[in-house]
């Protein structure tokens, strides 16, 4: 066998790998329940889309995997509104936690505010940088 390390993830890649792990996690849990979701941003007119959250349910647990909105969205309310309904849309799937990670240059404040608890952090690069990982009970 030939261990091949690679920065080019294909589609092949991701279907054997996500389909195995799946396989394996549902005929131990009994079930299968990993969903994806995402709540975005669109322009009404163009239907493009110009920032959001993207992630995903399993096993009772919300992933916020990755929440982006360009500056000048920021600071309007509107990444709350945003985080809320993805909580929601966790609790109307059956999760009663969630978790993400964030760079502490970027969002860790906002997801405090929002009532998100700091439960590690990992220093990381450039120097003086961490991941935080937060969590909260849905």
């Amino acid at each position: 066998m030939d261990i091949l390390l690679t920065d080019t993830v294909t589609d092949e890649m991701e279907t054997v790998i996500g389909d195995g792990l799946n396989d394996y996690n549902s005929h131990v849990a009994g079930y299968a329940d990993s969903r994806p979701g995402a709540g975005v941003v669109r322009v009404p007119d163009t239907g493009r889309i110009l920032g959001g959250a993207t992630g995903r349910t399993s096993f009772g647990l919300l992933f916020l995997d990755l929440f982006y909105l360009p500056p000048n969205l920021r600071k309007q309310g509107l990444g709350t509104r945003i985080l809320h309904a993805f909580e929601e849309e966790g609790r109307r799937r059956g999760c009663t936690s969630a978790v993400l990670y964030t760079i502490s240059f970027q969002a860790p404040a906002f997801y405090e505010r929002n009532g998100w608890r700091r439960f590690g952090e990992v220093p990381c690069h450039p120097e003086g940088t961490s991941r935080i990982f937060l969590s909260k009970t849905l």
